[in-house]
């Protein structure tokens, strides 16, 4: 059998990296990280949106790494506030600012909304892209329902989860053992979604190299 196809995911987040492998274990690829790779990729998130952010950064390391790759950019929209964080979550309140500090930010803006008003949702996209000349592939999406606790629960996954509370399971992201937080959550249905555009990525390659 020949090595595995590497397929970069592009992001210097630890716990993403962990989430994809787990989420995409059964893939026909080694996913490989830019510090695998001893690359460095300085872009800016400019997009307006999620799918922008994603697509921006695909391109941008599957260009400077000459390998596929996968790129996501996912966050938290919270109704009350008009889709806020978004796509500033990983930076909202202020770059390094630890997630203590924005849970209690957030529940005091949102500390006159009743419960079943502090709807929100995480929302993931993930798009998939080649070097030059083939460019983008594929682009999917995955979100998951929710609300915003009044107080932070759990010990696991990271960012936002612990105020993350899922109605249906009766608990917050970061009470759910891995194995059940990528069965329902954002990023593994994205995942879920993007991993047969992936094989058939794979299955291409191949077949082009075979030829060459």
């Amino acid at each position: 059998m020949g090595e595995l196809q590497r397929v970069v995911l592009a992001t210097t987040n630890p716990h993403k990296i962990q989430e994809f492998r787990e989420i995409l274990a059964s893939a026909p690829c080694a996913l490989v990280s830019p510090d695998e790779l001893g690359m460095t990729v300085r872009m800016e998130e400019t997009g307006a949106t999620f799918a922008e952010n994603a697509v921006l950064k695909a391109l941008a390391y599957a260009e400077t790494v000459g390998l596929p790759a996968l790129a996501d950019d996912s966050g938290l929209e919270i109704d009350a506030l008009h889709g806020e964080p978004g796509v500033y979550s990983a930076r909202w309140a202020g770059e390094g600012t630890p997630y203590t500090e924005r849970f209690r930010i957030l529940n005091e803006r949102l500390s006159d909304v009743p419960d079943e008003q502090r709807t929100a949702r995480y929302r993931c996209v993930i798009a998939l892209a080649e070097p030059t000349p083939r460019g983008l592939y594929a682009v999917v999406a995955g979100t998951l329902e929710g609300r915003i606790a009044r107080e932070a629960r759990g010990t696991g996954g990271f960012g936002y989860d612990p105020i993350f509370y899922v109605p249906e399971q009766g608990r917050t992201v970061a009470e759910m053992p891995s194995e059940e937080k990528h069965a329902i959550s954002h990023r593994g249905r994205a995942a879920a979604a993007v991993l047969g555009p992936l094989v058939r990525m794979l299955d291409q390659r191949a077949y082009s190299i075979s030829r060459d």
